[in-house]
């Protein structure tokens, strides 16, 4: 038997500049690439023979760029062409979030291409994460498609295991089921859709009690990306019949699930504590003990903005040395290349006057700070992710004055584990506040927390979804419109 393989993960939110390249996309190939995309040893029989592509993760970022993708896209394809006479099945991991310039949804591009070289009837299994678009086309070109149960992702090796073990299945016991899909006028943001929190808990039993039934393989709920516009936009749901005699009966399935999500539309709320601005950071610094996380959301990188932003910290900044007696303040980053590159061969010790803030909008204003660099450091993969290796510089530096320090980097990298903390150099533990550019604080983060609020702010990724422009996407759409 013999399995093909391949990865591409990308958000691509559309209100950044920064376009997204290869230089930012963690490239690796052949049998190296095995090692990004949490197989297990799932493929481990005798009489499996695992064809490994390119596994290609540009994390969070812009629009990617059309010869970016090409290059991904075109791995995976000559890696079919070369085995396609021997091939059994496919397996991929693709995001569901992308989007290329001048071709919109890169996974929608690759799962086209590859079926239309392979045929109809050849097994595809695809691992998605929830938060990506879903058509009826992309569904149906797959055998299987099932994305993480856990939002935060604390499941994504046990998904994609579960996908490859179906994968399988379904080569050795020569069945080839038809995917349903139900697309709702339902758009979200992952900050609402958290699966600790309900209704989502609620949906992941149902669906849980569902596949219990041997007539259905799998079923999953796509809350979908809000971050650019296009018409795929919004939430769907997915039933896998057993095999094509189920086939009905999962339609069935498919109708009584996208109902039970849709009665609950109402139920979406926030995931912990959220506040105005103000309130967020008032909120933090009268926590009684340490540390306190407030979350920059209108800055999120783990979907896409840049990291960029200054709000914070010049809300911080304004308060003064008086009312911030006693308190101390990490930033966990701020992304600055030109600054960052400035401090690199800096000493740490050494005092400087430097400006930070890109300067891109009214988010991102420079501000002029007097500081001293207190260390130097990379930034780390996350481990939930599969990530691993180099992510970049990061250089710490304290305000003179103030009981504050910023990790500034050359990227949008996100601070989202303990272990991407501790390269910043500084005892964080003891922090009174440390500020993130995150949406949800993620779980090793919230455990170590003595408390944590998400902030509502401006920027690329703003958390009420009625403040977003849409043009393309389906109307109407709850809660764009009273529905």
């Amino acid at each position: 038997m013999k399995i093909l393989v391949g990865k591409f993960t990308l958000e691509s939110n559309e209100h950044v500049p920064m376009m997204c390249d290869l230089q930012y996309t963690a490239l690796s190939y052949g049998t190296e690439s095995l090692a990004h995309m949490q197989l297990g040893n799932v493929f481990d029989r005798a009489d499996i023979e695992v064809i490994p592509t390119i596994c290609a993760d540009a994390g969070c970022s812009g629009v990617m760029r059309r010869h970016a993708f090409e290059h991904i896209a075109s791995t995976i394809i000559d890696g079919i062409c070369a085995n396609l006479s021997d091939l059994d099945g496919i397996y991929l991991c693709l995001h569901g979030a992308s989007f290329v310039k001048d071709i919109g949804s890169g996974e929608y591009c690759i799962l086209r291409r590859v079926r239309e070289l392979v045929g109809p009837y050849l097994p595809i299994a695809v691992c998605c994460d929830p938060h990506g678009n879903l058509t009826r086309e992309y569904v149906e070109n797959c055998t299987f498609i099932r994305s993480y149960r856990e939002a935060p992702h604390t499941d994504i090796a046990e998904s994609v295991q579960r996908t490859c073990r179906e994968l399988i299945n379904l080569i050795d016991e020569a069945r080839r089921p038809i995917p349903v899909y139900r697309k709702l006028s339902l758009i979200l943001g992952g900050e609402q859709s958290v699966s600790q929190d309900e209704p989502v808990r609620s949906f992941n039993a149902f669906m849980n009690k569902m596949e219990e039934d041997p007539r259905i393989l799998s079923a999953s709920w796509h809350v979908g990306y809000l971050r650019h516009d296009c018409p795929e936009a919004g939430c769907g749901i997915v039933v896998i019949p057993h095999s094509r005699a189920d086939q009905s009966y999962a339609e069935q399935k498919a109708d009584e699930l996208a109902a039970f999500v849709w009665e609950r539309r109402h139920e979406f709320h926030y995931t912990g504590t959220t506040a105005n601005p103000d309130e967020a950071l008032a909120m933090a610094l009268a926590c009684t003990n340490n540390p306190a996380f407030i979350a920059d959301s209108g800055d999120n990188v783990t979907s896409g903005a840049m990291g960029a932003n200054t709000t914070v910290l010049r809300q911080v900044l304004a308060l003064g040395a008086e009312k911030l007696t006693g308190k101390s303040v990490l930033f966990a980053a701020i992304h600055d290349a030109k600054t960052c590159h400035e401090l690199e061969d800096v000493p740490v010790g050494q005092a400087q006057r430097i400006t930070l803030g890109m300067g891109l909008d009214a988010c991102s204003e420079p501000v002029s700070l007097d500081i001293t660099v207190v260390a130097h450091g990379r930034q780390e993969g996350t481990n939930m992710y599969g990530e691993h290796g180099d992510y970049g510089p990061l250089v710490t530096v304290s305000v003179d004055g103030l009981s504050m320090y910023i990790a500034i980097t050359d990227n949008n990298h996100s601070f989202v584990e303990k272990h991407q903390l501790d390269a910043c150099g500084v005892d964080w533990r003891n922090m009174s506040v440390v500020v993130v550019k995150q949406g949800y604080i993620h779980p090793e983060l919230k455990a170590v927390s003595a408390c944590s609020v998400m902030s509502l702010t401006d920027g690329a990724t703003p958390q009420n979804t009625k403040l977003i422009r849409f043009k393309r996407i389906l109307r109407p759409m709850f809660p764009l419109d009273e529905i």
